[in-house]
């Protein structure tokens, strides 16, 4: 039993280092830095132009989507990859092919709901 506590020590001892490093270094970076506060570093900066009116802009929403997209499609990557390992594996073959079938179908559902929606179109 002590051995298997010990492999835990060392990872809580490394959380506990990495932790002490970062705020070390968070606290050297505050003591050392100079600190000289003018009207003119307080001005929000943009691009090099003052800015001009308020600070609120809107966006598209479509640019969200057009993410939101890619991200589902980065997940779906994420599950292939494995799966294409494991499909290898004896005992594995029928039921993970019907698995990720049932999952890629679902993928697709979602996408034709998204182009029936008119989602997909960028006009």
């Amino acid at each position: 039993m002590p051995d298997y506590f010990s492999s835990y020590s060392v990872v809580g001892l490394l959380a506990v280092v990495g932790v002490l490093f970062v705020a070390v270094a968070f606290g050297a970076g505050r003591l050392l830095r100079p600190m000289v506060p003018t009207p003119e570093k307080l001005l929000t900066y943009e691009c090099g132009v003052d800015p001009v009116g308020e600070g609120w802009a809107h966006t598209q929403v479509r640019y969200y989507v057009y993410a939101f997209l890619y991200v589902i499609f980065a997940v779906d990557s994420v599950f292939l990859f494995p799966w294409a390992t494991v499909f290898d594996a004896p005992g594995y073959g029928a039921a993970t092919l019907v698995e990720m079938f049932l999952f890629l179908g679902f993928l697709a559902v979602g996408l034709l709901y998204a182009y029936r929606k008119g989602v997909l179109e960028w006009t």
